[in-house]
Formats: C-alpha cells, structure tokens, sequence
C-alpha cells in the first residue's frame, strides 16, 4: 500500500479550503429533503414500469450520501463524523422549532394554518425516526466507505461509493419505514414493504448516476487540498467530535 498522506495534510498547513463548504452543503441537503420533500407525493410515468409514485424527498435525500461519501473520501472518517453531527443537531433544531411554531396559535386574520401544518407538522414518530435513521445509516455508509478504501488500497472509487450507499441506505431504510409508518395508519402494513424497497433502490440509483460526478468532486478536493485519508489509525467510534 502506498503511503496513506504522501502530502503533508492541508488541515496541518493552515485549514481546509473548502471543507466547511462541503459541510454546508451536506446540511443544507439533509434539511431540504427532511423539510421540504416529505410533504408532497409525487407520480411520474415510466416506460415498462408504469406510473411511479414516491415522496419527493427521495429527491434530495441521496445527495446527502454522496456528500458523505466525498467527505469520507477525502478528509476521512472523524471530520465526515463532525458533519454528520452538524447534520443531526441541525436537523432536530429544525424539528423541535417546527413543532412549536406549528402549534403557537394563529392570528385570527391568519387563514393558513391548516396547509401550515401539511407542510411543516410531522408527528414526533416521524422526526425520530427519521433523526435515528440518519444517525444510523450515515455513520454506516461512512465506516464502510474507510474501510473499503484501505482495503482497495484506493482504488476503484465507485466500488466503495455505492457499496457504501447500498449498506448505509439499506440500514436507513430498514430502520426508517418499521419505526415511522408500522401500524401508523398511513401506509398498510402489508405494503409497507414494497414502498421501502422502492424507495431504497430508488435512492440506490440516484447514487450510481451521479458517480461520474463524485469522481470528479472527489479529484478537485484531492487535488485542491492536496489531501486523500486513509483511516489506517482512526477511532470508529460515533460518538466523538475530535477530528
């Protein structure tokens, strides 16, 4: 294996140039998929296939694991954790403020509460879910991604981009829809199933079509903080801040 930095790390040399620009990203995509994709269903026609019908957060939802990955990719495991930690404590912020905006009492003249609250008023067992969903399903597609990295010895990006997808994503999935939707009411139990594989194979794809884009986000970082982590020593652990 080839040294794990052959560069003396740019995060040394005075900080990153656009790590805190990727971290923005991130979150500003986990929250625009939690805030503004859940709230509409949306049907297109597919030829063979027939109408499909999906939230529209599946939209924006697998572009945070593409940032994931970018982040893993390059600046390796603990700063992607920090993010992803920016993401988490974002997004319930957001949640809790949500809720009590939705229920402090409207002015008389105010017409709109009710489309307020399809918008903005998700039930607490869909915010957790969803909180421990992307707690989980993140920090996978991460581990995986490092250690697949060290394995291939850095190379073949798009086997460790998408295999991580795929076992970050299934996690969130299999956590997602048993925790939001089982005996809820409003998905049947009996088709619970087939939304959450659709929409796994769904979020899957958007992956796989955007891999030539990763591997040209992934070569600018590289090549513009003169950085590419091995995670050789890291501590795995979730549960830390340290970089």
């Amino acid at each position: 294996m080839h040294d794990p930095q052959p560069l003396p790390p740019s995060g040394q040399r005075g900080g990153y140039r656009y790590y805190d620009l990727v971290m923005v990203a991130f979150v500003a995509v986990y929250l625009c998929s939690n805030l503004i994709g859940p709230a509409k269903a949306a049907q297109v026609t597919l030829p063979v296939f027939g109408p499909l019908t999906f939230g529209a957060g599946v939209l924006f939802f697998p572009i945070s694991y593409i940032f994931g990955d970018i982040l893993t990719e390059v600046y390796g495991y603990a700063r992607a954790r920090r993010v992803i930690w920016a993401g988490f404590s974002a997004m319930a912020f957001a949640s809790l403020m949500a809720a009590v905006v939705v229920h402090l009492p409207p002015a008389p003249e105010w017409r709109n509460q009710a489309a307020y609250e399809i918008a903005f008023g998700s039930t607490w067992r869909i915010v957790l879910a969803s909180l421990t969903a992307f707690f989980c399903g993140e920090f996978v597609n991460s581990f995986v991604l490092a250690k697949m990295k060290i394995l291939t010895r850095g190379r073949w990006l798009w086997t460790r981009t998408i295999g991580s997808t795929i076992v970050g994503e299934g996690v969130d999935s299999l956590l997602f829809y048993p925790l939001a939707f089982y005996d809820s009411g409003l998905i049947p139990n009996e088709i619970l199933w087939k939304v959450m594989v659709s929409q796994f194979v769904a979020k899957v794809m958007v992956e796989v079509v955007f891999t030539p884009l990763t591997y040209k986000v992934v070569g600018a970082l590289k090549r513009a903080e003169r950085e590419d982590y091995y995670d050789v020593r890291t501590n795995f652990t979730p549960f830390s801040l340290k970089a």
